[in-house]
């Protein structure tokens, strides 16, 4: 039986993975409604990974400072959020470049946050299990979500995407904001 406190946070997280996922490959259709330039995907997508890498680098050098971790995983819930907000009031490549950018950040808070806090309640002897029931909640989730995506792009457009994705990155935010301390 996984503890609590993984339960809780593969809820929250797992709520996140499906908003993220959301987006999956339709961000080249999203990239190409703004820049038919192909090459300007990979450019937008390399800008969020770099901002990624920078960042992550930063937070490797100050994270553990912080004796909260929940707090570096809410802001990177936060942080993406916005940035996924944003996404509705792109109108050129440079732009969606500053918002990778932000993307960046907020992974780089949100993702090795969110792996000390699991590494931090793994049951001893159990480890393969809970990881391996984490991985199958992100698989599974992002399967379904991937789908469900296209489907909302196809009837409603990306503008009600993004405000799904960032509704729900707020519902895993305040998840964790509410929990008591001794949960996570």
């Amino acid at each position: 039986m996984i503890n609590k406190s993984l339960k809780t946070l593969f809820l929250f997280n797992g709520f996140f993975v499906f908003a993220a996922t959301l987006l999956g490959p339709l961000y080249a259709v999203y990239v190409e409604s703004i820049d038919k330039d192909i090459l300007s995907i990979s450019i937008t997508w390399a800008a969020f990974l770099a901002s990624a890498t920078v960042f992550t680098f930063i937070v490797s050098k100050r994270g553990d400072r912080i004796k909260e971790k929940e707090y570096m995983l809410m802001a990177g819930f936060l942080v993406r959020a916005i940035s996924w907000i944003l996404f509705i009031f792109v109108g050129s490549i440079f732009h969606l470049i500053l918002v990778q950018i932000l993307l960046g950040l907020g992974e780089a808070l949100g993702s090795p946050s969110f792996d000390a806090i699991f590494a931090q309640h793994l049951d001893e002897g159990m480890q393969i299990k809970e990881y391996s029931s984490w991985k199958l909640i992100v698989n599974g989730t992002t399967a379904i979500a991937t789908v469900i995506g296209g489907l909302i792009v196809a009837n409603f457009g990306f503008t009600i995407l993004f405000i799904i994705m960032s509704f729900m990155a707020l519902i895993s935010f305040f998840g964790v904001l509410v929990q008591p301390r001794e949960v996570l």
